[in-house]
């Protein structure tokens, strides 16, 4: 990795010539002057908008009609450092992307209230200056870092208009008015505000943001199902490669299905679960360091993320041999069954707990009938005994978020009634850890989690990631055809 230029020896030793270019010490004049000129004009002109430019803005006005006559203010967040002089890979905010389209850092949206509603800015970084030398000696340069649009050319992109982000600061300073931040991504935007916002109201506006993403528009519905599509793949990506993750380590098959992710969208939405044997029994392995073994079981928790941020989600428990044992076998139709009366409750005007307990329903009567607890059923239910085993809700909105809507209001979300276009995620669970001794020792140290994206539509649901088996048959016999 290159390293920005600086000077040779101190600045105060320099040569005088050298450090007539104040703004970056070291560099002669004419040196400064050549690199400001011999450049094509490359603004780019009569761009289309991005997809989701027409549905940000129908979101913007409903927010706009929810907060009269107060000025809302979404940043994007910041790059954020990995290590020393490095980043980690920016991911804007979802609420900001969510309004805009764009996933630009360091950039803000703006709405500032009028008469009639507000008028939406976006705030962004413009483009290198040619006539400085930022674009070629600071690490956030052009020639570093690649090219940023212009604001011209944002507005063109987003539908918005644009201004310099530079100046936003001391201009929110300077405001007067009601005024709300989204806060924990911009710290510089949030100190500008300092005296004028309160905790409660801004949290008041982040829930709004988080509930209006419940049901989903058709666009989102598009990406989800994008996102559910590449993750297939990558599953099928996961399985062709077995051999090679079982001469290495549970990080062979993180890293093939990053690749997957990487070249059908942005990133993976959540860091890949890659649980083989007993570390299929912690609901969150993401250490991915172990090894795979035949006649064991893999755990996958995966899901790509779409180059518009939409995450999937889904879970398959794999024999890494192709084949079940018989105990395997049992435990997995079981987990199968539980997920099939799950995704029958869900549907339009039901409860938002019924596929969990219709899951969870199933899942203590299989205890029950193998001994593992003492019946009825209803009795397990009633004091949550099989609790000790499923460990975890059935599922959880999805999104952008892998947990989307996560700050919405326990009446808005799990004490609600589905709607036709929230997307939720049913993935029941049987976990029987290495050291629980109340299990026969044949059942310890297997994990069986089965997931899919299960949008609500007008006459029940649709599974968006059905492209990937789920019965213990057809998966045997799906991974039979991949490895051939």
């Amino acid at each position: 990795m290159a390293e920005e230029l600086t000077p040779e020896t101190p600045e105060e030793e320099q040569p005088i010539k050298q450090r007539k270019n104040g703004l970056y010490p070291g560099v002669s004049d004419e040196l400064a002057e050549n690199m400001t000129q011999g450049w094509a004009d490359t603004e780019l002109r009569d761009l289309e908008p991005v997809a989701q430019a027409g549905h940000a803005a129908a979101r913007r006005a409903a927010l706009s009609a929810r907060f009269p006559g107060e000025r809302l203010v979404v940043p994007a967040g910041n790059l954020k450092t990995r290590s020393n002089d490095t980043e980690y890979s920016f991911r804007a905010s979802t609420e900001y992307a969510y309004l805009t389209g764009d996933q630009t850092e360091d950039g803000v949206l703006v709405l500032e209230p009028t008469a009639d509603g507000h008028e939406a800015t976006v705030h962004l970084l413009p483009r290198s200056d040619r006539e400085n030398g930022e674009f070629w000696l600071s690490g956030q340069g052009e020639l570093w870092v690649g090219r940023r649009h212009s604001l011209a050319e944002a507005e063109q992109l987003l539908g918005l208009p644009a201004r310099d982000v530079r100046e936003l600061p001391e201009a929110l300073r300077e405001a007067t008015g009601p005024v709300r931040v989204v806060r924990g991504h911009d710290a510089g935007i949030e100190a500008a505000l300092t005296d004028k916002v309160t905790a409660e109201r801004d949290e008041e506006l982040r829930v709004v943001l988080s509930e209006a993403r419940l049901v989903k528009d058709d666009f989102e519905i598009g990406e989800l199902q994008r996102a559910c599509d590449s993750t297939a793949r990558g599953f099928e990506d996961v399985v062709r490669v077995l051999d090679k993750a079982q001469a290495t380590s549970e990080r062979y098959i993180e890293g093939t299905f990053f690749l997957r992710a990487r070249v059908e969208g942005n990133d993976v939405g959540y860091g890949s679960i890659c649980a083989s044997g007993p570390h299929a029994t912690t609901l969150h392995w993401v250490r991915n360091d172990g090894p795979v073994r035949s006649g064991d079981l893999l755990l996958l928790d995966a899901g790509v993320e779409t180059t518009t941020l939409y995450t999937a989600d889904v879970t398959r428990t794999l024999p890494v041999n192709g084949r079940y044992t018989d105990l395997q076998r049992k435990i997995y139709d079981a987990v199968y069954e539980a997920q099939e009366a799950g995704i029958a409750a869900v549907r339009p005007g039901a409860k938002y707990r019924d596929f969990h307990d219709a899951a969870q329903r199933v899942l203590a009567a299989r205890l029950v009938e193998w001994g593992l607890v003492e019946g009825p059923v209803e009795r397990v239910l009633e004091l949550g005994l099989q609790r000790r085993w499923t460990l975890h809700g059935t599922g959880h909105m999805l999104g952008m978020d892998v947990h989307d809507c996560a700050a919405a209001r326990t009446e808005a979300y799990v004490d609600s009634t589905l709607e036709p276009g929230m997307c939720l995620t049913v993935e029941p669970g049987l976990y029987f850890q290495a050291d629980d001794l109340t299990v026969p020792e044949e059942y310890r140290g297997i994990g069986v989690r089965i997931e899919d994206d299960i949008l609500v539509t007008e006459d029940g649901n649709r599974n968006l990631s059905a492209a990937l088996p789920r019965r213990s048959d057809e998966v045997e016999a799906w991974m039979a055809a991949l490895q051939g």
